[in-house]
């Protein structure tokens, strides 16, 4: 594993982190035990952070990390997890209120659960799981997470995104009351190297890579055909429109995997060959997919020529009604 900076706080985290929304049960069926040993193998190959949240499974999420925490005591392990929106809209939209989705008496609440299913006294990042740039010189907000940094609850603050927004967000983290970014970005998603990594850059704000994937298209595994069990939050995802268009974008890289290589590591590769990003948050709740991602850091980027052909495989899209 290698490790790298993230951002002004000075941790070293694996470049490799583990994304753990898979394991709330918003996929097909899980397994706890399978879960726990999953998170495990991570720790044995060097993953130290862990991103989760309170809406993965109301804190069964949060809890399988707790129990992983605490069996590691003799390890610095990273714990990262968001407040959910009080409305429950995933994303927030244009006009949402901020007494509506984060009221300063709500992020308190929250963080007091997420401790409690962490079992631990204090939180590294805790991030709000939506946001709006529109709120960015709120006091309310300002005022409650830099009293919960005072109190020691909580260590760093992170924005976590909506989908395809990279610049909702800009304004917030000009502030300097914000420590970390987390963003959709992979190889079709290429739109936050236009203006939020610089700022990122500038301001010494990590940035944790999320859906590395695309939600399984970059797996090279979906076909036209491809369904998903009842309760999977992929059948809500991928609905035709989406769907047809994805294995198409996918398919066309297939030629551009090197010999030896499988899609999920380009992708990975991709990801990592820039030194923007702090760490990538694969989700992983099978053994064979940690050590696979894991695997792929090992400090050797993509070659520059491989780099420039991915880069022409950008997809810029916009939030429809499926693109929650």
């Amino acid at each position: 594993m290698q490790y790298r900076r993230f951002g002004r706080t000075g941790w070293s985290v694996g470049e490799v982190g583990y994304g753990m929304w898979g394991m709330g049960g918003q996929w097909d069926a899980v397994d706890d035990e399978e879960s726990l040993r999953s998170l495990e193998r991570s720790v044995e190959l060097g993953v130290n952070f862990f991103d989760t949240a309170w809406a993965y499974g109301d804190g069964r999420s949060e809890r399988l990390l707790g129990e992983l925490v605490a069996r590691h005591g003799d390890r610095r392990i990273y714990a990262a997890t968001k407040i959910p929106p009080k409305d429950r809209e995933w994303p927030s939209k244009r006009g949402s209120k901020l007494d509506d989705v984060f009221p300063p008496e709500y992020i308190r609440e929250y963080v007091e659960r997420s401790l409690q299913n962490l079992g631990l006294d204090s939180i590294d990042l805790m991030q709000f799981h939506v946001w709006e740039d529109a709120w960015a010189h709120d006091e309310r907000w300002q005022e409650a997470t830099q009293g919960l940094k005072d109190e020691g609850l909580v260590r760093a603050w992170g924005l976590s995104l909506n989908r395809w927004e990279p610049w909702n967000g800009l304004e917030t983290l000009r502030t300097g009351l914000v420590d970390s970014v987390q963003v959709i970005y992979n190889i079709f998603d290429q739109a936050p190297e236009d203006r939020l990594f610089p700022l990122c850059e500038e301001l010494g704000v990590a940035v944790v890579a999320r859906v590395p994937f695309d939600e399984g298209t970059l797996t090279g595994t979906l076909t036209k055909d491809s369904t998903f069990p009842e309760g999977d939050w992929r059948g809500t995802y991928f609905v035709p429109e989406n769907l047809h268009s994805s294995v198409e974008h996918a398919e066309a890289l297939e030629p551009l995997v090197p010999e030896g290589m499988t899609m999920p590591e380009m992708a990975l590769r991709f990801i990592l060959s820039n030194p923007a990003v702090s760490t990538v948050i694969p989700g992983m709740r099978k053994l064979r997919n940690v050590e696979s991602n894991v695997g792929a850091s090992d400090g050797r980027g993509l070659p520059s020529d491989l780099l420039a052909r991915l880069k022409e495989h950008r997809w810029d899209r916009q939030p429809t009604e499926w693109s929650q």
